[in-house]
């Protein structure tokens, strides 16, 4: 009996197995695209898979994939259409995962000014901040109304995309977000309208996504990780109201009309399978940024992404 007892004082006492550390370097600051990963913080939901999991915002949002390559994280938020770039320029990275599977993407204008079409942006200013995608995507919705880039002028604006629309700096912007532009404007009272770009040419996209650098990636922790935030959007997608709740309980800055806005737009966007991915959707944006003469070559999807899952 005292030999049982000793037995069991000694599992008592055997401290807990650590959890296997994972660093997550976001895109920008916390915002309800990230619901997923706060979620599945807050819900133990990465404890339960062993993971110890710090995630980072950055103090630039051009950053995180560069660090990831360079191995100082393990894992970026980044964006479908530059990681195409960023592997041409000879980074090591790899999507491995999915958080928002639509475009977020569009050319926004003021609902009621003068652009009724993209065909009325001849001679008009178009704000941007990132240079080289913004502006094939542009060309390609230009192109479809018998103009190009040639016919507007374009204007950088530092991030400062519906500020600058709304004080009328530009006639409008690309790589406006949807979900957070569009519900800023109407509730400073000046209304936008957005042209969607998956509805002007473009092929579909992952807007958001994970990046792991492709020759040291560990697989299976980043198994566990996707697992932990499919479960974190199963729970949002269940419970939508107390998943908001929690999200914005996190931070104050998060408690707002326009954070709670963007999380009802967001919602149906987060990928329900992080892991999931449709190789015709890469495939189709390579050939588009080939065509626009934005990558000199074409890669195999392989090279550009990967089912973690999958032996």
């Amino acid at each position: 009996m005292k030999f049982l007892i000793f037995i069991a004082a000694m599992l008592f006492a055997t401290p807990a197995m650590a959890q296997d550390k994972l660093t997550l370097l976001l895109d920008w600051f916390v915002n309800p695209d990230h619901g997923p990963i706060i979620i599945a913080k807050e819900k133990g939901y990465f404890a339960d898979n062993n993971l110890e999991v710090e995630i980072i915002a950055p103090a630039n949002p051009a950053d995180p994939p560069k660090l990831v390559a360079a191995g100082k994280a393990d894992l970026a938020v980044s964006y479908q259409p530059q990681l195409h770039l960023q592997i041409h320029q000879g980074l090591p990275l790899k999507r491995v995962g999915t958080l928002v599977a639509t475009p977020l993407n569009c050319l926004l204008v003021l609902k009621d000014g003068p652009i009724k079409s993209p065909a009325d942006l001849k001679g008009k200013k178009i704000g941007f901040s990132v240079g080289g995608v913004e502006e094939a995507v542009l060309g390609v919705i230009l192109k479809k109304y018998g103009l190009s880039t040639k016919d507007i002028e374009l204007v950088n604006v530092n991030w400062s995309l519906s500020p600058s629309l709304m004080s009328k700096q530009v006639d409008a912007v690309i790589g406006a977000y949807r979900n957070f532009e569009l519900n800023q404007m109407d509730i400073a009272g000046v209304p936008g309208h957005c042209f969607y770009v998956e509805e002007e040419g473009l092929p579909a996209y992952d807007e958001l996504i994970y990046v792991a650098n492709s020759n040291s990636m560990d697989t299976d922790k980043i198994a566990r990780f996707l697992a932990a935030t499919e479960k974190a959007t199963q729970f949002i997608v269940n419970y939508p109201k107390e998943s908001w709740e929690l999200f914005s309980s996190t931070s104050k800055e998060l408690q707002d009309e326009q954070n709670k806005r963007a999380w009802v737009d967001t919602l149906p966007r987060f990928a329900l399978r992080p892991t999931t991915m449709d190789h015709g959707r890469y495939a189709n944006f390579e050939a588009f940024l080939k065509n626009a003469g934005l990558i000199p070559s074409i890669n195999p999807v392989s090279k550009i992404a990967i089912d973690v899952t999958r032996k």
